[in-house]
């Protein structure tokens, strides 16, 4: 990403730092889909950086504007643990539920997936081929059948079965975002009828820019997001969003995605992120 990596290389060889510079990095900054409101914030914090102390100095700036809440996943230690995972489609939130139970699987524990994402065949094929890869049963129904059924079953089966963790994967489109957001909620209202959803975990896209911020907004309206999953967020400048989403709705990012296979998948590091913004 390097967002910042040409200006601390400008203000170390130099005691002033011209309008056009000011101008090209608030140009940067806003190509990298922080947003007008973080990056004027930015912008005056970095006027008041020396050039002796650059680095450290804006470390800081930039780790300050992340949530200070907790990253760890929100677990039930006496019991099944459930993780609803929502978002629009297209965002590689199917690919997240896949992920997401492979690295469960991986800490030891017994996983269920369940394929509520009934609006979108592809999905559940999909899901039904990344279980048999992983080794995780996949509790589908029919196609275009009741999303809250199926995950009411799926909550049984896992219940019945006594597994650690139940991943949901919900609808990422319906006919308007009214109808998503009720049927979401249906889902979690009749998943706790048969155990307490622990974790929702929303998919962002680095690569949507401000529309990922735009994204969230609109699901934390509707559901209690306790978590983001960011997907996509490579060595592009677009990763600037992360910190948009988490100065902005101080929802912390809880796991990156950043290529197809289930083994590219791994817990956010906020040092590491900010280390990108400025390398």
């Amino acid at each position: 990403m390097g967002l910042f990596s040409k200006f601390i290389s400008k203000i170390k060889g130099s005691d002033s730092f011209s309008p056009a510079d000011w101008q090209e990095l608030e140009q940067e900054l806003l190509a990298s889909d922080l947003g007008p409101t973080l990056t004027r914030t930015l912008m005056e914090q970095a006027k008041k950086v020396k050039s002796e102390n650059a680095e450290a100095a804006l470390t800081q700036i930039l780790t300050e504007q992340l949530s200070s809440r907790s990253r760890e996943p929100l677990m039930n230690a006496h019991g099944m643990s459930v993780v609803m995972v929502v978002g629009v489609n297209g965002t590689g939130k199917t690919t997240s539920v896949a992920k997401l139970a492979s690295t469960f699987k991986g800490t030891g524990g017994s996983v269920l997936i369940a394929a509520g994402d009934t609006f979108r065949a592809a999905a559940v094929d999909q899901l039904q081929t990344w279980g048999d890869r992983i080794g995780v049963p996949v509790i589908s129904g029919k196609a275009n059948s009741d999303p809250a059924s199926v995950a009411f079953d799926a909550a049984q089966e896992a219940k019945g079965l006594g597994v650690n963790y139940l991943v949901i994967d919900t609808a990422g489109r319906l006919h308007n975002k009214s109808d998503l957001m009720a049927e979401l909620e249906k889902v979690k209202r009749v998943v706790e009828k048969v155990a307490p959803v622990n974790e929702v975990l929303l998919v962002i896209d680095a690569t949507t820019g401000q529309n990922g911020l735009s994204q969230a907004k609109i699901f934390t309206e509707s559901v209690h997001v306790t978590g983001i999953i960011i997907t996509k967020l490579d060595g592009s400048a677009k990763g600037g969003v992360a910190l948009a989403i988490e100065k902005e709705l101080d929802i912390p990012i809880k796991w990156v995605g950043t290529g197809e296979s289930h083994m590219d998948f791994a817990r956010f590091e906020p040092a590491l992120y900010i280390q990108g913004l400025l390398s």
